[in-house]
């Protein structure tokens, strides 16, 4: 089985806001009060802007919309991620920005290699946004991440 998702997460009424002007953006709550604009196909060539792909060796996220991700944090924590797994084997990237600069990361966790000790990527992006592991679970499951299994399903 494979898992991939490629979005922009932040508390559920920024990405509202601050997503409003993109036709493209589609928010979807998840839990703890968080919600995630899937990076689809639609919303990859809209913020397209010829820029070349960032620096942080995403697979999706092209520098310009970098520049805007960074200005939507003005109104709060915004995180970019990026996870893709076949059969139990991928990989991870997320980052986050706050107050227009990178706060957190880039951090990305390859093939074959272990999580940090502060957990992975995702949920450390996650807990910068505010949200909690339950008993059990880590940030990644407490907020229903795994709910759909593909980026465009979040959307459906």
């Amino acid at each position: 089985m494979s898992y991939d998702l490629q979005a922009v997460i932040a508390v559920e009424e920024t990405l509202r806001v601050v997503s409003r002007g993109l036709a493209a953006a589609r928010p979807a709550s998840v839990g703890q009060g968080l919600a995630l604009v899937p990076m689809t196909y639609a919303l990859f060539d809209a913020v397209a802007d010829g820029s070349g792909m960032g620096a942080s060796g995403f697979r999706r996220l092209t520098g310009g919309f970098e520049q805007t991700l960074a200005r939507w944090s003005e109104a709060g924590p915004v995180a970019y991620v990026e996870s893709e797994y076949f059969g139990g084997v991928g990989e991870q990237r997320a980052v986050v920005w706050e107050g227009g600069a990178v706060v957190l990361g880039p951090l990305h966790v390859d093939e074959g290699e272990p999580f940090a000790s502060a957990g992975s990527p995702v949920s450390q992006a996650l807990r910068r946004l505010g949200a909690v592991a339950r008993a059990g679970r880590d940030e990644f499951s407490a907020v229903g991440l795994d709910r759909h299994r593909h980026t465009e399903a979040w959307i459906a």
